[in-house]
Parts: C-alpha cells; sequence; structure tokens
C-alpha cells in the first residue's frame, strides 16, 4: 500500500450545468481526494516543506471551482487532476465528486485516477 493524503467532503461551490438555467446559480459539489504525495511518510522528519500542504490542496481546489462556469463534472474533475499533479508534489490523485442534482437520490458523480506517468 502506498502512503496516501486523503481529503474527505471538500465542498466547492462552482456553477456547473449542461443547461443555462442549472448554470444560473452556484452549486456545492463534494469532492473526496486520495493523493499519493512524491515522498512517503517515513522520510518527512516532522518538516511540513517535505510533504503536500493538504490545506493549500485544498484552497487550490475552491480557486479552481471559481475560475469560470462548467457544463460537465468530467471537465472539472480532469482540470482538477491536473492542477493537482502539476502544481503539487504528487504522484498519483484519485477523485471522487459528488454532485446534488437528481430528485430520488443520494448525488451522482465519478471517480477517476491520474498520475504523472499514465492517465
Amino acid at each position: 500500500m502506498k502512503d496516501t493524503i486523503i481529503i474527505k467532503g471538500l465542498e466547492v461551490e462552482l456553477f456547473i450545468g449542461v443547461p443555462d438555467e442549472e448554470r444560473a446559480a452556484p452549486q456545492i459539489l463534494k469532492l473526496h481526494l486520495e493523493l499519493v504525495p512524491e515522498n512517503g511518510f517515513s522520510n518527512l522528519g516532522d518538516a511540513i516543506e517535505k510533504t503536500v500542504n493538504y490545506y493549500e490542496v485544498a484552497q487550490r481546489v475552491k480557486e479552481l471551482g471559481a475560475e469560470r462556469p462548467r457544463k460537465l463534472i468530467e471537465t472539472f474533475t480532469e482540470e482538477v487532476a491536473a492542477v493537482v499533479l502539476s502544481e503539487f508534489a504528487v504522484l498519483e490523485v484519485t477523485l471522487e465528486i459528488e454532485k446534488f442534482i437528481l430528485p430520488d437520490t443520494d448525488f451522482v458523480g465519478l471517480r477517476m485516477w491520474r498520475s504523472r506517468v499514465s492517465g
């Protein structure tokens, strides 16, 4: 098992949806991220600069959501993965998104995995 940092239930506000009416008001999506950092936990020496600062990741994902409206959660998911892999010391990211839009469901969502090497 790889050392993994987990951010569970991150609420991100953004304008998203296929019909214009749906994008007219912001929605809250819930994101669950699993990050495999470049450095394993045993080599950190209690130094934050040697690991992934999960607060900074969470803030950057929220900023990304606020940048512009989108139609598809798939688009936003790909953008989040690209930012996490390019801006942070992360080798792999698994991302789940929950969208609360359909009646009679808890949520609709997706799960994806990306890495710097493949994906």
